[in-house]
């Protein structure tokens, strides 16, 4: 399961349809997550140790955006658990949920 947070839906829709601009955050923040986010944010992000969310960037094509350099966390001796999800932010700390992702 993936998708846009409604935070990220209305802002489109508003961008769109309603005459008000959208402007996008100027860098993207990868969070990882042991219980997935949903479209209204949550989830259980991990925490502790050395963690922090990377910053990353993206290309589009067609329907799909996809990373375009590998997003490396910093090795920690905390126990995190079984990461389960990721979640694109526009701030590196609170900030807002854009769209999120279940990893295999």
């Amino acid at each position: 399961m993936a998708g846009f947070s409604n935070y990220l839906e209305t802002k489109v829709l508003e961008h769109v349809f309603g005459g008000s601009a959208y402007t996008a955050p100027t860098t993207l923040y990868v969070a990882l997550f042991t219980a997935a986010p949903s479209d209204t944010g949550g989830g259980t992000e991990v925490s502790g140790g050395a963690y922090a969310r990377q910053t990353a960037a993206f290309t589009v094509s067609g329907d799909t955006a996809s990373n375009t350099a590998a997003i490396e966390y910093a090795t920690a001796t905390a126990d995190y658990g079984t990461v389960v999800a990721m979640g694109v932010y526009d701030a590196l700390t609170s900030g807002n949920l854009l769209a999120y992702g279940t990893l295999t």
